[in-house]
């Protein structure tokens, strides 16, 4: 089950994971998502400091959105993972795809 809380901070919309991601509940992450980019987002957080674990559904919302954000020149960066779902993340390369921050600080220097 995962629980999703999004914020708007100085105009980067911050969406906070809080649970787990499985093939149920990443369709609220995509719903999420889609949120940030349909309000014109560019600049979004994904807090995922309370996130436990993430299934490959999970993973898979997050690649299914690389070439719009390239398109529509969306930067988004993934901060605050425990090891165990840093290591999911690295196991598949998604590291190399995606732009991932150990904490909030340095995840908004990336978008900057």
């Amino acid at each position: 089950m995962i629980h999703i809380k999004r914020l708007q901070e100085d105009g980067t919309d911050v969406v906070a994971l809080v649970g787990e991601i499985d093939a149920s509940s990443s369709i609220d992450l995509d719903l999420a998502i889609a949120k940030s980019v349909g309000e014109n987002f560019t600049k979004i957080l994904i807090d995922c400091s309370a996130l436990e674990y993430i299934s490959s559904a999970g993973l898979g919302v997050f690649m299914s959105y690389i070439e719009e954000f390239k398109e529509k020149n969306i930067s988004m960066v993934l901060f605050g993972m425990n090891e165990k779902v840093s290591n999911t993340f690295e196991i598949l390369g998604l590291n190399e795809l995606l732009l991932i921050a150990s904490d909030k600080a340095e995840a908004k220097k990336m978008l900057a």
